[in-house]
């Protein structure tokens, strides 16, 4: 019987991408699969940190062993940002639209586009020490969106090796080079799965 881990996001597109790259291992609910409401506010200045708050608030709530996923963009000529801010570059309460032409505005005048991504991945486990398992892929930001597929910043980010962005490569290629993939190989490697 696979074991039932929780997700700790509220984000469809990141439950989609972390349930297609383990869901043949783990059986991965929702928030809304337990009825959880939990949203703390993000106060860590590392990704590690902000994952940790979020397994700590849904672990309180569920008794089940949590993941969870702090994510973002960091750009070179930027000195590292959006960084842990990547989802309210723009504000509290920004689209990734308002974040992506933000980050464009930021860029226009600089000649440097590299970037990358990094994901951090925390499994928390009750009276267990925390887990982190952490992935990056790099690339450059192009000056206008493409493609039609993925989220957040997908439509500027080009993937070293590729001329096409996370949106114009869809799921099925990204969830096979992503920092979110490169970290959750790490924690597959890990052998967490046998405790």
């Amino acid at each position: 019987m696979k074991p039932s881990w929780v997700f700790a996001s509220n984000n469809p597109h990141k439950l989609e991408e972390v349930r297609s790259i383990l869901g043949s291992q783990v059986e991965i609910l929702s928030l809304s699969d337990i009825m959880c409401q939990v949203n703390p506010d993000e106060v860590g200045v590392t990704f590690a940190e902000n994952a940790l708050i979020k397994c700590k608030a849904v672990a309180e709530f569920t008794g089940l062993p949590v993941l969870a996923d702090d994510s973002g963009l960091s750009v070179t000529a930027l000195n590292g940002l959006p960084g842990v801010k990547s989802a309210r570059f723009a504000g509290e309460e920004a689209s990734d639209s308002d974040n992506l032409f933000k980050l464009l505005a930021e860029l226009k005048e600089k000649e440097d586009k590299r970037a990358h991504f990094t994901a951090c991945i925390c499994l928390y486990i009750a009276n267990q020490k925390p887990l982190f398992f952490e992935g990056t892929v790099h690339g450059i930001i192009i000056e206008e969106p493409r493609g039609g597929e993925g989220f957040g910043y997908d439509p500027v980010f080009i993937p070293d090796g590729y001329e096409l962005t996370f949106a114009e490569l869809g799921a099925e290629v990204k969830n096979t080079l992503s920092h979110r993939k490169m970290a959750l190989n790490k924690l597959l490697a890990s052998g967490v799965l046998n405790l």
